[in-house]
């Protein structure tokens, strides 16, 4: 059977890149950003609560902060997480996208998420059998309530540690919903289109 891996992640890496391309190409330079998109990216270790089963996964996910205020930034999410590692029962794919609030406080930005999407479970060793029948992999519908804080470590770059508490369906009676738990440490970038604006202002 084909491996869903190298699909997945190329897809993800399609989906990030079309979206940084897209809003960089309607940014207009001006004395403040009106938008504010920032990428991530880091390993995730992922409890799949299905027979105990664990995952070493990648995520990738893009924020959109379309308005600022003096207490918060309202963001909207994009991210995407494929197993590198599936273990040894089953691997769980998922894209998933939604609303983010933002509270900083200096160089700490915590943070919490809704997001909804679509996951993919395959089924390791050959498949799992269950009621007579092979189930070589599930799709369901997936959302996600999570928690984290990023930290500046320039004006650019960052670190964040995430946690995500998700709901997914299964074809199971005994294995339905589960909620898996994924924890993600990773690495930030804030990208600035007016960093030639600020140039030529300084200039004068």
């Amino acid at each position: 059977m084909m491996s869903t891996k190298t699909p997945a992640k190329l897809a993800l890496f399609a989906a990030f890149t079309f979206m940084a391309q897209a809003i960089h190409a309607q940014a207009v330079p001006t004395a403040t950003q009106g938008l504010r998109l920032s990428a991530f990216g880091g390993p995730t270790g992922t409890y799949t609560n299905f027979e105990g089963g664990k995952n070493g996964s990648l995520t990738l996910g893009a924020d959109l902060t379309f308005l600022t205020t003096p207490y918060v930034k309202p963001s909207f999410e994009l991210r995407g997480t494929a197993p590198v590692d599936a273990g040894h029962i089953s691997g769980q794919f998922n894209f998933l996208l939604g609303p983010r609030v933002e509270y900083p406080y200096h160089r700490l930005h915590p943070y919490a998420d809704f997001l909804v999407g679509r996951g993919l479970i395959h089924y390791q060793n050959g498949g799992f059998p269950y009621n007579g029948l092979l189930y070589i992999s599930s799709t369901s519908f997936v959302y996600s309530m999570g928690l984290g804080v990023d930290y500046d470590l320039t004006n650019r770059w960052g670190v964040k540690a995430d946690f995500q508490y998700q709901h997914w369906h299964t074809p199971f009676f005994t294995f339905d919903p589960i909620h898996p738990k994924a924890t993600t440490l990773g690495v930030t970038y804030r990208f600035d289109f007016n960093s030639r604006h600020h140039r030529n202002r300084s200039k004068h």
